[in-house]
């Protein structure tokens, strides 16, 4: 029987382009979806890094709703919608999954982590059994920072042998606990777990057990940290930072 981590839960997805009706008008022609045939996720961390623009939260929102999960967020058992803003896209992939069904799963946007933590609340007031916030920690995510929000829900909240899927979430997060980041995805790596995620860090792109793949106006294709537009000019940047500092004030 083939092993989970050779496979994963998601092991590819392919774009059907005979389907789509124009690549001229939105989400189609984003410079990482006109080129797009087919991406193979890693069957423990693979990262989409790229430039704004490139369309690399559009292509994650895409694979999280195709694989089951509320287009704002959450598990698979949230069904809310504060604004329906999410893309088609979806509808024109194909997933290819591996033979497991993953036990636990979160989608993990930024940008819509606020309306995630209201309806926590929302539904907390509703009459039930146990709270749902006590799965994050048992602090309402609103009276935290958004960076102790993140950490909390996905310290408590992750639980293993799950499939996460995270849009940029070092917007919320500082360096140190960008690293403390990478130690916790190793943990649950270890607990049969795999992750897609969008990010522009260095920082947390640096795990190990990974693909990354990098989004550019020519396509996608495979990389290496070192080898990242990212990594490259922060480099730059650290290595000779007056330079750097002298071309961007002056030009």
């Amino acid at each position: 029987m083939e092993n989970f981590m050779e496979s994963g839960f998601l092991r590819s997805f392919v774009l059907k382009r005979e389907s789509i009706p124009s690549f001229e008008i939105y989400p189609f022609n984003l410079p990482s979806v006109k080129t797009l045939n087919e991406i193979t996720f890693h069957p423990h961390v693979t990262f989409l890094v790229g430039e704004n623009g490139m369309g690399k939260s559009t292509l994650l929102e895409a694979i999280a709703v195709a694989t089951g999960f509320n287009p704002e967020g959450g598990t698979f058992n949230f069904n809310f919608s504060t604004f329906d803003s999410h893309s088609t896209l979806d509808r024109y992939i194909k997933l290819i999954k591996g033979i497991n069904k993953p036990k636990d799963g979160f989608f993990l946007r930024a940008e819509t982590f606020y309306n995630l933590a209201t309806n926590i609340e929302e539904l907390d007031r509703e009459p039930s059994g146990r709270r749902i916030i006590d799965s994050y920690g048992g602090t309402s995510l609103h009276q935290q920072s958004h960076g102790e929000s993140f950490w909390a829900t996905f310290t408590n909240r992750f639980g293993g042998n799950g499939l996460y899927i995270l849009d940029e979430p070092e917007a919320a997060l500082s360096p140190l606990r960008q690293m403390s980041m990478l130690s916790r995805i190793h943990d649950l790596v270890c607990q049969n777990s795999q992750f897609i995620i969008a990010t522009h860090s260095p920082i947390i792109m640096a795990y190990p057990h990974s693909k990354i793949i990098e989004l550019t106006k020519d396509g996608a294709k495979e990389t290496t940290l070192e080898e990242t537009n990212h990594y490259s000019l922060m480099k730059q940047f650290f290595e000779d930072k007056n330079r750097m500092l002298y071309h961007l004030l002056n030009d």
